[in-house]
């Protein structure tokens, strides 16, 4: 298959509109207690989606599945196991050091580790570092990470410059030192699911050896990646919900259970549309798709950003912080233009040697 960088890129930017919209409707839903809506968007996110769409796309889901390695397998679903406990531990980040500062913490670990780990454990950087498009490629990677950084700098300053509501005074739990541990393991083990779907490779060929598209060939990992999430969320799920008591919520007849379902099977479906299009997108970005998680990254942040603006999240900050997000935003464009351009670098290179072997054949014959 020829790469194709442009379309992968939009295919990134699909997948971080989606994860960065997912929540809103979460947003309406009412009544129900922050682990029940989240387990019931969860088992559509997690397990139904995942489902529907290999059976859609994979004529035999099942069979592929079946025929994979064990270590793919194991690999895929123990990595997604992992990603759960970052995602779950994503929100004591924000307890700790606030939204700004832990997001920004977080994802730019998410996105270092993420995006650098695999080439550097499957010894591929060598080969990166020896071509001009590995080095432009890496340079995106910094230049998301000075983004993040940015981005950060300015919801830092927004929160500064919120007023504090007299009521809340005191009950601040803002701790740097533990804030920044968390967010460092937040960011790590969130960064597994870059790992989980390096592990289920082997699921992916299998797919493609049974005539499955390559846009769809990781659509039967994400089967396995995803019920370890599954795994993860639900049991801290289910303990919130026993400590809480919050698994009566489906019982109060004031409560409209109906519509809170179809709310969460849409921010749940979304959700997963994260990953879909993600998985579909590193299918595009021929050497270099290690940077597809810096690009996802990227346009997370690009795109909640501008939720953000479109909801007036940022009415009444001050220039400084404006100036800031404006930065923010035109440094994280500028890493996926520069990925962008890298792919397509490494594409007219391999372009190129081909041409030259081609020739040389032709020549010896």
């Amino acid at each position: 298959m020829t790469p194709n960088p442009l379309l992968g890129v939009f295919l990134h930017s699909v997948g971080g509109l989606a994860a960065a919209s997912f929540y809103v409707p979460y947003r309406r839903v009412k009544g129900w207690a922050w682990e029940t809506f989240w387990l019931v968007g969860g088992v559509f996110s997690w397990l139904i989606a995942p489902w529907v769409v290999a059976l859609l796309t994979v004529p035999d889901a099942v069979g592929v599945l079946r025929a994979a390695p064990a270590s793919a397998i194991r690999g895929a679903f123990v990595f997604g196991v992992l990603w759960g406990v970052g995602g779950l531990t994503f929100g004591l980040s924000m307890r700790y050091l606030g939204i700004a500062l832990g997001y920004a913490i977080a994802l730019g670990f998410c996105a270092a580790f993420g995006t650098l780990v695999p080439p550097i454990v499957g010894g591929k950087l060598p080969d990166l570092m020896a071509h001009s498009y590995g080095h432009m490629a890496l340079g995106g990677v910094a230049i998301c990470l000075l983004g993040i950084a940015i981005s950060g700098a300015a919801g830092r300053s927004r929160e500064r410059e919120t007023p504090v509501d007299p009521a809340d005074a005191g009950k601040s739990e803002f701790n740097f030192g533990k804030g920044v541990m968390v967010a460092i393991f937040s960011g790590i083990l969130s960064a597994s699911m870059s790992y989980a779907i390096n592990a289920g490779k082997p699921i992916a060929e299998i797919a493609v050896k049974r005539g499955v598209g390559d846009l769809w060939q990781n659509t039967p990992s994400f089967i396995v990646i995803l019920a370890g999430g599954f795994l993860t969320n639900a049991v801290w799920c289910a303990y919130l919900s026993g400590r809480n008591k919050s698994y009566t919520d489906f019982a109060k007849p004031d409560i409209p259970a109906g519509l809170n379902v179809v709310l969460c099977a849409l921010a749940g479906v979304t959700w997963y549309l994260q990953f879909m299009f993600y998985g579909m997108g590193t299918t595009q970005m021929g050497k270099l798709d290690f940077a597809s998680w810096t690009l996802h990254m990227a346009f997370i942040i690009i795109f909640s950003t501008l939720w953000g603006i479109a909801l007036k999240e940022w009415k009444g900050s001050s220039v400084r912080t404006k100036s800031l997000v404006a930065a923010g935003l035109a440094v994280l464009v500028l890493s996926t233009v520069v990925v962008g351009h890298s792919s397509n670098m490494q594409a007219a290179y391999e372009k190129e040697r081909a041409a030259k072997v081609s020739s040389h054949v032709t020549a010896g014959e």
